[in-house]
């Protein structure tokens, strides 16, 4: 019970990470565009980036990934910077958004670069006799927290749209305008 909440509490601060809030921004960008009326599609989608970034995280630890971090560091804030470029063109017939095949293929991959980011501090966290047990812990926390941003940014919203009477496209450019700027900054800073 200790090594449960112990990884849950880890997954769970490492998605909410005021240091590193790559995570905060790629599910802010995800859940942007939607209401209330489609969470259960978001979380499905949140679910998808948690096992992308689970499997990286059992492939780091069973596997030696010969990979540079250098570029791993580089694709995170890119990762984040192409979901809010989709956000501008939500309404193009184009959008990523739209299709009901790639979208969920590319959440599972932004998940597999995040956690690349991640599985070298976290091999050395984990006990061999707890692999199981701590992997899932650690997904269970970052769903959790994953899904508590989710219902935040939804009830943001809803209040920035319903009591502010801000536009929906007004709102969406002005936080995923902030992001992109955010994306770029930590992709100079990581050059």
């Amino acid at each position: 019970m200790e090594t449960l909440w112990f990884y849950s509490n880890l997954g769970f601060w490492h998605v909410i990470d005021w240091n590193g809030l790559d995570h905060f921004y790629f599910i802010v960008t995800l859940v942007l565009p939607f209401s209330f009326k489609e969470s259960g599609k978001l979380l499905w989608w949140v679910t998808l980036f948690t096992i992308g970034h689970t499997l990286s995280l059992i492939g780091n630890f069973y596997t030696e990934f010969s990979f540079s971090s250098y570029w791993i560091e580089i694709l995170i804030p890119i990762t984040i910077a192409l979901s809010t470029v989709a956000v501008f063109f939500l309404k193009s017939e184009n959008s990523v958004y739209r299709n009901k095949k790639i979208f969920p293929l590319m959440t599972i991959f932004f998940g597999i670069i995040h956690g690349l980011g991640f599985g070298r501090y976290f091999k050395m966290l984990i006990f061999d006799d707890a692999v199981t047990i701590s992997l899932f812990s650690f997904a269970l926390g970052i769903e959790l927290a994953q899904v508590t941003i989710v219902f935040f940014v939804l009830f943001t919203s809803w209040l920035v749209l319903k009591i502010l009477k801000n536009s929906k496209r007004s709102w969406e450019f002005f936080v995923a305008g902030l992001i992109l700027l955010a994306s770029f900054k930590m992709i100079l800073e990581r050059i």
